[in-house]
């Protein structure tokens, strides 16, 4: 069975998201997001550096929420899915535009990170009001992008939903802790489409103490 090693709204919500989307049977270890849980070292014989999401499949880990999507679509996907094939192959008239979206959902994350920092890490006398303003511009110049890619069709490919909706998706639920993009309207509505997905609402929050949902998750 797949192993999910994931701290609620942290990036491994896409690698979550994916799996929920996906239908496939996993288990989930859910850590707190705090330095004593992610430098136990009972967490660190599974991911060295101590950072989640970490998926574990047999004798392969794979760290990075954009490479678990990518695995996890080389590996996983079929038409089977229940919302349909998630990734998109080589040779594939999609692909380009599919890797293209995947790697730019860490260009938009980067900046949500850095205002992450500014807000949770770093204490109030030491914030950067220049940073936390520089930080949310480009946030929003990365949102406009994505705005104006589904202005013509509900998600970022033509023929629909991808993994890569998943992997966007995400750096889009992210910005809303940070700025207020209402003005794009294409994004709030694609932004909208997304939350209203069964599988982003199973991602969202704490999963400890629930039962597995649709009987595809177990917990540790």
């Amino acid at each position: 069975m797949l192993s999910l090693y994931h701290c609620p709204e942290a990036r491994s919500m896409r690698a979550l998201w994916i799996l929920e989307e996906m239908g496939l049977p996993f288990e989930l270890h859910e850590l707190d997001f705090s330095m004593a849980s992610l430098r136990d070292p009972a967490f660190l014989a599974v991911s060295p550096l101590g950072r989640v999401p970490c998926l574990v499949d047999g004798d392969t880990r794979v760290f990075e929420s954009g490479a678990i999507i990518q695995y996890l679509g080389e590996h996983y996907d079929s038409e089977a899915n229940p919302c349909g094939r998630l990734h998109r192959a080589p040779g594939d008239r999609e692909r380009t535009d599919w890797l293209i979206w995947l790697h730019y959902a860490e260009t938009m994350a980067v900046h949500g990170a850095s205002l992450v920092q500014q807000r949770v890490f770093v204490g109030k006398e030491n914030r950067s009001p220049v940073v936390q303003k520089l930080e949310s511009k480009r946030l929003i110049k990365s949102l406009e992008v994505v705005d104006s890619a589904v202005a013509q069709h509900p998600y970022l490919l033509p023929s629909g939903f991808s993994a890569v909706d998943i992997a966007v998706g995400y750096s889009v639920h992210l910005a809303t802790s940070f700025v207020d993009f209402t003005h794009l309207t294409h994004v709030s509505r694609y932004y909208e489409t997304l939350r209203a997905r069964p599988a982003f609402q199973r991602s969202l929050g704490s999963r400890k103490g629930q039962a597995p949902s649709q009987g595809n998750r177990t917990h540790d």
